[in-house]
């Protein structure tokens, strides 16, 4: 039994008058009496054994510790109203917390978000980034949609699409169409997470390349479109994830040749929540806006081996298992 748990009413009370420093206006605002506050301060300040406000002249000001549980408590109420409103949301269509990679998540879902809602009103879907392998038991997260080895232990993968990454840059750094050989004279962008990418292309054209892994080092795909619209070297990017320079002309495709064994994109789900309903319109949703019905392929099977071991959750992922 929690013995030492002020009541909601305390709070709510506390963080009202901490706010406007004023028992007056915090009886307002919760539709109290001045008397009440009071009593509700006073209690929680038994509670807790240290004064939280100084009386003075016109009012209250709130002490050091009443700074820092002010700050504490209101952090706490907004997390409690918070989820709430996601427990009442569950009732009028469903809440889903998914874990996604940057520049996927702005460039190719979130525009098509606007679909979600005229097919299925009241769904909502928060979003939060993550760019590393993480377990879902930890999280909060219902699904995650991620670009790599798709062997999540304990989850199961769904097949989205492959990300065909092609050489691109602008029209002021070259014009293409250019073979290989004209393009290794290029400056190379280098994806961090991706170091040997430009290498495996280059191999996949016969071309070597003795600079392949030379260059300027970002990580998001995003980055390295800024980075390319800007004249700054040629970078490996999904056609899909730069429609709008494309069609801008901000960036050119130098050769549209992708390469073989490129990674994919999979929505990834704990195998505990594979009924549930909203995830699974959510699943044939998405599969549809990828354009892919078909089986996920053999890589994106169901994963039974047990997860790193916590001493070994810190370490970098293996290349080809972070998120993106």
């Amino acid at each position: 039994m929690r013995k030492r748990l002020p009541s909601t009413q305390a709070l709510q009370a506390f963080e009202a008058a901490a706010r406007h420093e004023s028992f007056t206006r915090a009886a307002q605002e919760l539709s109290l009496t001045q008397g009440a506050i009071c009593r509700q301060v006073a209690g929680l300040e038994g509670l807790v054994g240290v004064p939280l406000f100084q009386r003075v002249r016109r009012g209250v000001r709130l002490t050091d510790a009443g700074e820092r549980y002010a700050r504490l408590v209101r952090r706490q109420l907004d997390t409690l109203e918070r989820d709430t409103q996601a427990v009442m949301a569950h009732q009028s269509g469903g809440v889903l917390e998914l874990a996604v990679v940057p520049t996927f998540a702005t460039r190719w879902l979130l525009p098509r978000l606007k679909n979600l809602r005229l097919d299925r009103p009241g769904l909502q879907v928060n979003m939060a980034t993550r760019t590393r392998p993480f377990l879902f038991e930890d999280t909060e997260f219902d699904a995650a949609i991620y670009s790599g080895d798709p062997r999540w232990p304990g989850t199961e993968a769904h097949f989205l699409m492959h990300e065909n990454p092609v050489p691109v840059c602008s029209p002021a750094l070259a014009e293409g169409p250019l073979d290989a050989a004209a393009i290794a004279t290029l400056p190379l962008l280098q994806q961090s997470t991706r170091p040997t990418a430009w290498r495996e292309w280059f191999a996949s054209t016969g071309q070597a390349a003795s600079g392949d892994m030379a260059g300027m080092r970002l990580e998001l795909f995003s980055m390295l479109a800024r980075a390319a619209s800007d004249g700054l070297g040629v970078a490996l990017i999904p056609p899909f994830l730069i429609q709008q320079e494309l069609a801008d002309g901000c960036l050119i495709v130098l050769n549209p040749h992708s390469g073989p064994g490129q990674r994919a994109f999979h929505l990834i789900i704990p195998e505990r929540k594979l009924s549930q309903p909203t995830l699974v319109y959510f699943r044939d949703w998405l599969a549809g806006q990828a354009g892919y019905d078909g089986p996920s392929p053999p890589a994106a099977a169901t994963a039974h081996a047990p997860f790193l071991p916590a001493t070994a959750q810190n370490d970098p992922p293996p290349h080809g298992s972070v998120l993106r």
